[in-house]
């Protein structure tokens, strides 16, 4: 099976490329980066793309810097949303199948701190998940055979090139500098390893489940600071992790206050997704924070 990667240097992409090879997966991955293919260029993504053969396309180039969206809705719109449509076109015209990286940003909240399902409906609050939330809808009104995986605050080897790293070695890094973290506590998600989920998203591909919208998290829930703090206890770290409320905080941008997802209908479909927990410990061990 021919697979055309499209943001195969960013963390999610680095680590399907890295996953196939590690598990000897029967796939074919050719990687684009940025150089090869500008998904902003809306007018010669079609074009480029029907170059290539594939039988399956994934994006997981996606603008993610969710401050700058904010005052940039055109280009999150135009990258997240209409580049979409026309990487789903080439898809028709090459009888291919598109897999689409989507967020728990398309939601806002939830009273009963429930996990989401696939059936809850979305509600952005912010110009990224909005934008992410067309993305998706473009996607599938243009193709049937569209795979939507929902992610949710990722954390990989490589790092978001967006926004310099990701959460864990920003907590390690600040925590170690400044001897306190002062972490949100009421905000609620599904930290996630881009190395779990990249296994998964292949192994839908290669068991070619049906077409549809998933949620691609590891099991269970964490606020923030349970994050932080769970970072710094597996790292044995003498930093002091402090609540707080996300109202103290100045942002530009209205996050989810709980966009925790449920992952058991893909689940039910491949294998059991591990906790985060389990997953941190082995990205701990892989990045040497850990022995």
């Amino acid at each position: 099976m021919k697979i055309l990667l499209l943001g195969s240097n960013g963390q999610l992409g680095s680590d399907i490329l890295r996953i196939n090879q590690k598990n000897n997966y029967p796939l074919e991955i050719t990687g684009l980066t940025r150089a090869d293919l500008d998904v902003s260029d809306k007018a010669n993504i079609k074009s480029k793309l029907l170059k290539y053969s594939f039988d399956v396309l994934i994006n997981c180039t996606s603008f993610t810097n969710t401050e700058l969206a904010e005052s940039n809705a055109e280009m999150a719109f135009a990258i997240n949303a209409h580049s979409v449509k026309e990487m789903a076109e080439a898809c028709k015209k090459k009888n291919a199948r598109l897999v689409q990286i989507s967020t728990d940003f398309i939601f806002s909240d939830n009273p009963h701190k429930i996990p989401l399902t696939e059936l809850e409906p979305p509600a952005p609050v912010n110009i990224y998940g909005a934008s992410k939330l067309m993305g998706e809808s473009l996607a599938k009104l243009t193709l049937d055979d569209c795979l939507i995986f929902r992610v949710a605050s990722l954390f990989g080897i490589a790092g978001a090139s967006g926004k310099g790293g990701n959460f864990v070695e920003t907590m390690i890094r600040v925590g170690s500098e400044k001897g306190k973290l002062r972490v949100i506590s009421d905000q609620f998600m599904s930290p996630t390893s881009t190395a779990d989920i990249a296994d998964v998203i292949l192994k839908a591909i290669m068991q070619k489940i049906p077409a549809g919208t998933y949620n691609t998290v590891n099991s269970g829930i964490a606020s923030w600071y349970e994050f932080a703090k769970k970072i710094i206890e597996k790292t044995g770290l003498k930093v002091a992790v402090e609540p707080v409320k996300a109202s103290e905080y100045i942002s530009v941008i209205t996050p989810p206050l709980f966009s925790a997802l449920d992952n058991n209908k893909l689940s039910s479909l491949i294998s059991p997704i591990r906790t985060w927990e389990d997953a941190l410990d082995d990205y701990l061990l892989e990045k040497g924070h850990i022995k």
